[in-house]
């Protein structure tokens, strides 16, 4: 075990391997191709390749082929094992003080036990719009729900509100703004927190305060659908619909009784789910 964690260390020893790992563990449970990680990262395809070629090795990342494409994601097996073997051998004797390090999951400072969710897109116009909304009206006695984005275009899509509009919710307060305002000491704190676009999982943003639950939820931008109008509005509603269920899914778990780990695993699981689908 020694052996293979040190093996693993060395891997993450360098910045850009240790960046494609960040990444990947921010896109789990997705497979990325590696043009795309080379893109992100702003990566030369040859030093790419070596970085990869490590990080397998290590047991650190995993490697599927999808067509004539080949994909990447993280092992969180590997990654999971290594934290087991730090932990083992650095709080020898004081397993008390690295349990504090990763807090469970608890009570938010919102009221009634209230869960605080954010969706995070890059424009935040659409897909974290719907998000917001869904949960809102569907659970919004559980959740606190928030939407942000990287990169705000300032303003909701407007196909996304009539559709919203359409199946009857309330749009009113919905609008598209940067995370910057729950970064304040006074903000409430993050328990869950979703990227649901590539771009935004792909960015190496700060971590949030509380350390939350995170999970990649991604989904097809529809404002990048093209066609008739009929195919556009059937892109809007494929979105519409896909979130309706996970959302659906997220509203059911049991989360006075989760743990931190069970809570991670079972929102992961919404997120393979859909993916395998």
């Amino acid at each position: 075990m020694e052996k293979e964690s040190l093996e693993q260390l060395s891997a993450l020893a360098h910045p850009r391997r240790l960046a494609v790992f960040r990444l990947l563990m921010r896109r789990y449970p997705d497979a990325v191709p590696a043009g795309e990680i080379a893109e992100a990262l702003s990566l030369p395809a040859s030093s790419l390749s070596t970085a990869l070629a490590q990080l397998r090795g290590a047991g650190l990342i995993t490697q599927e082929r999808l067509g004539t494409s080949l994909r990447y994601g993280a092992d969180t097996e590997g990654a999971g094992a290594l934290i087991t073997y730090l932990a083992g051998e650095c709080c020898r004797g004081r397993p008390e003080f690295c349990a504090s390090l990763l807090p469970e999951v608890g009570e938010s400072e919102v009221g009634g036990g209230n869960r605080n969710v954010l969706f995070l897109c890059s424009g935040n116009s659409c897909r974290s719009i719907m998000a917001e909304c869904l949960l809102r009206e569907r659970a919004g006695r559980r959740f606190s729900v928030y939407s942000a984005g990287t990169m705000p275009r300032g303003e909701v899509d407007p196909h996304a509100l009539r559709l919203l509009r359409e199946k009857g919710h309330d749009v009113s307060g919905l609008s598209s703004k940067s995370p910057d305002f729950l970064r304040s000491p006074e903000a409430p704190r993050i328990d869950l927190a979703f990227t649901l676009c590539d771009h935004a999982a792909n960015e190496d943003c700060p971590t949030w305060p509380g350390q939350p639950v995170t999970s990649h939820w991604g989904l097809p931008d529809p404002a990048a659908a093209e066609g008739s109008e009929e195919e556009i509005s059937a892109a809007y509603q494929a979105v519409y619909d896909e979130l309706a269920l996970r959302i659906d899914q997220l509203a059911s778990l049991p989360l006075e009784s989760l743990g931190r780990d069970a809570l991670q695993a079972r929102v992961d699981e919404i997120a393979l789910e859909a993916r395998s689908a």
